[in-house]
């Protein structure tokens, strides 16, 4: 993802999420050096993304989407899977990452990816009428990836 993406991938975010990040936050993600890939249709059309922060022995997934028109095509386990690469020739030991509590559906693919629950961040996101949603915290060991092989992780 460049700065010349951002428009396009503003555009799927605010199409994908009821509370969506600003345009400014994919900005300050690309200046901070944040990893970050968009996902094109032979076309060339944005759709979908991931945003990362690397850390210590880890990376954190901050934001995935990919386009409504698009779901459910493995688009977003093609990025999952770019993530853990990238992460992995990094030098992390585990991927993060924040999960709607009502997001069953994004639950079930990270769950089905291989990641865990390991806690909850209570009000992390914003809801309807000025409330707060918990997210669930999730957790990827990424040895498997680090020693080359996933049998039995599929």
């Amino acid at each position: 993802m460049t700065l010349d993406d951002v428009d396009a991938v503003y555009a799927l975010e605010v199409s994908a999420y009821s509370f969506p990040w600003t345009r400014g936050n994919f900005v300050d993600s690309l200046v901070a050096g944040h990893l970050a890939e968009v996902l094109r249709a032979a076309d060339g059309e944005v759709i979908g993304y991931f945003v990362a922060l690397p850390g210590v022995d880890e990376m954190h997934l901050l934001n995935l989407a990919v386009a409504p028109a698009h779901q459910r095509r493995g688009h977003a386990r093609r990025l999952l899977d770019e993530l853990v690469a990238r992460s992995v020739a990094r030098g992390a030991r585990s991927l993060w990452l924040e999960v709607r509590e009502s997001s069953a559906p994004a639950q079930a693919l990270y769950r089905r990816y291989g990641f865990v629950p390991v806690g909850r961040r209570r009000g992390y996101y914003p809801a309807a009428h000025g409330r707060r949603e918990d997210a669930v915290l999730m957790s990827l060991d990424l040895a498997p990836w680090s020693a080359g092989s996933r049998d039995g992780m599929d």
